[in-house]
């Protein structure tokens, strides 16, 4: 099923100066997000609202999201309130937050409702404008200002919110502008749903952006977390990686962490003792699995069944029954989760242990099994699960229902009788078959040699044929069927009545069922990270204040490859925080900068990691510059979308980010790409964030004589020339080492592999020696700087040493000495440089 997401939007007076606020939303609760692009269909207007074409429920029938968005005016202008909703899972996530650059969140295509005055023709506000934009294949929908009402958002949240989170009310009493978007998104829900929600039935939650870090869209797309690039049906993504998870909900929790990683480390620590714990018995672990792939949608469940239609359709219905028969299924599950859990002793898994043990469940099963018969369950089939509904109230409870439920038993009994009398008239092997399009109807096997000159009787109507099967029907049938459909109305509607009673008298306990969704989406999610492991040699990260990771590979690429990725080894800390990679083409840069970031998001989702050993700082922010595309839509050049990704970067970064650059300035000159890619850098070594730039800009090596904070780390390749063959080919080894790049116009070696002519290699090679005489001059360390490196880098390894080291003494004693005589030897080496090198 496609998922679209609508975001209400209204503005007050709002000021050129808020032209972020787009890039601000904190869409936290987004956990179901997909891309759906919506090609700006035909609009109707209605009384209050412009929706889009057929009917707001079909419409809207496949939204999984709606997001409310108030801006502040006057005073409190740059205040941003929000109210999103998830209608596949009750829960009203509130949020409000100043206008500035930390909320920088994912956004996917969404259907965007704003207020009618802000796209006024010739007065249009500037977010208006930025919208349009940057989202263009979506459909604009406006509503009217009265629905945002900040008193009616506060009788909302009153009348709907269980007790169990009723304290939001205090969080939220004062903050107008999320109380307004939350009265918004509520009557917009009962509009398009056209159901309103059970009084004491929503989980609702104030809830801030602080609480994980942000990766920005651009950046989950160039580290394809959930789509690849290449072909969107793939899984060779870090979501695909991991994805192992049994049910819907967890599947969703998992898509929301990867886009979304913890920043509090000893939650994170806490997911990653669960693992562990899963991991040390197999015995146990294909247990719980096994208990948890039985979970049906819970999130979904649970939103149903607190909806009451305002019509009770056919539809509304069968759907009331469904439910019930699968929140029945649900909670007969509570028991076997309870067991499957109890062996387990750390704190998360505990903690979900002592979850299942309310007596909510037990209550509301009793009071299901006193109208509902026991052997009433979920089945797969359609036609088990209609036999299941019409029989799933016991017998005597409604005596109409009991003589309605025998008619519908006889009709489908002469349904059966009258194919078997059709079968021997015709002497054809016909059987019974049934779908919910086309109700009961006549099947047989097309090879059958009983058909009289290859055609079927003439009785026989809407004939098809799939491969090797005949589908028919014939007019009593078809009229049987109309029976039968008649027949199933009043069950169903009689059943319905039974069921909403019911549902009246459990309402009140249900709100444990908020419980259960969290608990069983997060062990399935962590079930999945065990599973991950299994199947490859992951490691357990820690979190430090260094990023340090021994024999890395990239996940992604592991999953693809027939044979382990070549491993390599990172090392970045406050005092070489900027990592400067070069190597020729294809040599492994942007694989080795991609596994960083994809193992940096694993470990801070709870996931151990692919490595022999790791160890993390948290990031705030993860940021990539990747790729070299022009955008046609913007007319924006290759080398203005340089410029405006590596703005974005530098106006968000903070000292806890980490930041992945793969080429910069290569849109341009070379002069001119040198000089911004250096002043770039330059700015990023004054930071703390981690960075790791790829560049093929030689001279930005030098910059480490003037920053001791700099690293030069390069892919080495081998030269290889074969007795058949004059020519030197290059043979890569996809290895990391320090320093930079020996490599000379590696550029030329790649086109000779490629089809360009031997003449044009030829000349090629000619110009670069003239340019390269004319362009080069040697940069040479002093004996100075030199002396100032190693002073530094013995003065970092200290500080790394004082707050991370866990060596007894007699090891620490060992390790000093190591470092004093590397910091004598350097210093040694810097008084023997040559006094014209110094000149």
């Amino acid at each position: 099923t496609q998922q679209c997401y609508v975001v209400i939007i209204v503005f007050m007076n709002l000021a050129p100066k808020h032209h972020n606020v787009l890039k601000r939303l904190t869409i936290k609760t987004l956990t179901t997000k997909r891309q759906t692009a919506l090609d700006n269909p035909e609009c109707w207007i209605s009384e209050c609202w412009i929706i889009t074409s057929s009917s707001a429920v079909s419409t809207h029938s496949v939204a999984s999201v709606i997001v409310a968005v108030i801006e502040g005016r006057g005073l409190a202008r740059g205040e941003v309130g929000m109210a999103s909703i998830d209608l596949k899972n009750p829960e009203v996530v509130l949020s409000q937050f100043a206008d500035n650059t930390t909320y920088a969140k994912n956004f996917n295509t969404l259907e965007i409702i704003m207020s009618n005055t802000a796209c006024d023709t010739g007065n249009a506000t500037k977010l208006f404008s930025l919208i349009t934009e940057n989202f263009r294949n979506v459909t604009f929908t406006t509503v009217q200002r009265k629905y945002f009402n900040e008193s009616k958002g506060l009788e909302y949240i009153e009348q709907l919110c269980i007790p169990e989170y009723s304290t939001v009310l205090m969080e939220v009493q004062s903050k107008y502008y999320c109380l307004a978007a939350v009265a918004a998104v509520l009557k917009y829900v009962e509009f398009i749903q056209n159901s309103v929600y059970a009084p004491k039935s929503l989980k609702i939650r104030f809830h801030g952006s602080e609480q994980t870090a942000m990766i920005d869209s651009t950046s989950a797309l160039n580290l394809e977390l959930i789509t690849n690039n290449r072909d969107p049906r793939n899984g060779h993504t870090l979501f695909g990686v991991l994805n192992y998870t049994k049910t819907p909900g967890g599947s969703r929790r998992l898509r929301s962490n990867i886009l979304e990683p913890l920043v509090d480390a000893d939650t994170i620590n806490t997911r990653l003792d669960s693992v562990q714990e899963l991991l040390q018995n197999e015995e146990f672990f294909f247990g719980l699995q096994s208990v948890i792939s039985r979970f049906l949608d819970t999130e979904q469940l649970l939103s149903v069944l607190v909806q009451i239609p305002k019509q009770d359709t056919f539809n509304a219905s069968e759907s009331k029954i469904t439910n019930l028969i699968y929140l029945k299924h649900t909670l007969e599950l509570v028991e076997p989760l309870k067991d499957a859990l109890k062996v387990y002793k750390t704190p998360l898994l505990k903690a979900y242990y002592s979850s299942l043990e309310d007596k909510r469940f037990g209550i509301i099963l009793e009071k299901i099994k006193t109208v509902i018969n026991d052997d009433t369950r979920y089945t797969k089939g359609c036609l088990n699960m209609r036999t299941q509904k019409c029989y799933a109230v016991k017998p005597n409870i409604n005596e109409f229902l009991d003589i309605a439920r025998r008619t519908y038993t006889e009709i489908v009994d002469d349904i059966a009788g009258m194919i078997t009398q059709l079968a021997e008239k015709y002497s054809l092997p016909l059987k019974t078959s049934f779908s919910l399009a086309r109700g009961f109807f006549i099947q047989m096997t097309a090879d059958c040699a009983a058909i009289h000159n290859g055609q079927l009787p003439s009785e026989f109507t809407k004939i098809t044929k799939m491969k090797n099967v005949y589908n028919f029907t014939s007019p009593d049938l078809m009229k049987m069927n109309e029976r039968c459909q008649e027949s199933l109305r009043e069950i169903y509607h009689m059943t319905y009545l039974i069921v909403c009673k019911l549902l009246s008298e459990i309402y009140e306990h249900i709100h444990c069922l908020y419980k259960l969704s969290d608990t069983v989406s997060m062990l399935d999610m962590l079930q999945s990270f065990a599973h991950a492991c299994t199947l490859s040699d992951y490691v357990r990260p820690e979190f430090t204040d260094t990023l340090a990771i021994k024999q890395g590979w990239h996940p992604v690429l592991e999953k693809i490859s027939l044979e382990k990725p070549v491993c390599n080894n990172t090392y970045i800390t406050e005092g070489s925080n900027v990592v400067i990679i070069t190597g020729p083409n294809m040599s492994g840069k942007s694989t080795y900068l991609k596994q960083i970031a994809l193992s940096q998001i694993m470990a801070q989702i709870g996931s151990f990691v692919p490595a022999e050993y790791s160890s993390f700082r948290i990031a705030e922010q993860i940021f990539t510059r990747i790729g070299m595309d022009d955008d046609i839509e913007t007319n924006s050049s290759t080398f203005m979308q340089e410029m405006k990704e590596i703005t974005y970067i530098i106006q968000n970064a903070n000292d806890r980010s980490l930041i992945i650059i793969d080429e910069l300035g290569r849109g341009t000159s070379p002069e001119e790409g040198i000089g911004i890619c250096y002043a770039v850098c330059e700015y990023l070594l004054n930071l703390k964030a981690f960075t790791l730039l790829a560049t093929h800009f030689l001279e930005l090596c030098q910059i480490d004589t003037l920053y001791p904070n700099a690293e030069n780390n390069y892919f080495k390749v081998q030269h290889v020339r074969s007795s058949s063959d004059i020519r030197e080919k290059i043979a890569y080894t996809y290895m990391l080492s320090k320093g930079h790049t020996e490599e000379k116009n590696y550029g030329l070696k790649a086109a000779e592999v490629s089809s360009l002519p031997p003449s044009i290699i030829c000349d090629a090679k000619e110009i670069i020696t003239l340019v390269s005489r004319q362009m080069m001059q040697q940069q040479r360390n002093t004996s100075e700087t030199l002396k100032e490196r190693a002073i530094y880098r013995l003065a970092n390894m200290l500080v790394q040493t004082a707050r991370n080291s866990q060596l007894d003494p007699n090891s620490l004693q060992i390790y000093l000495k190591g470092l004093k005589k590397k910091y004598e030897t350097d210093c040694l080496a810097s008084e023997q440089i040559p006094m014209e090198n110094q000149q």
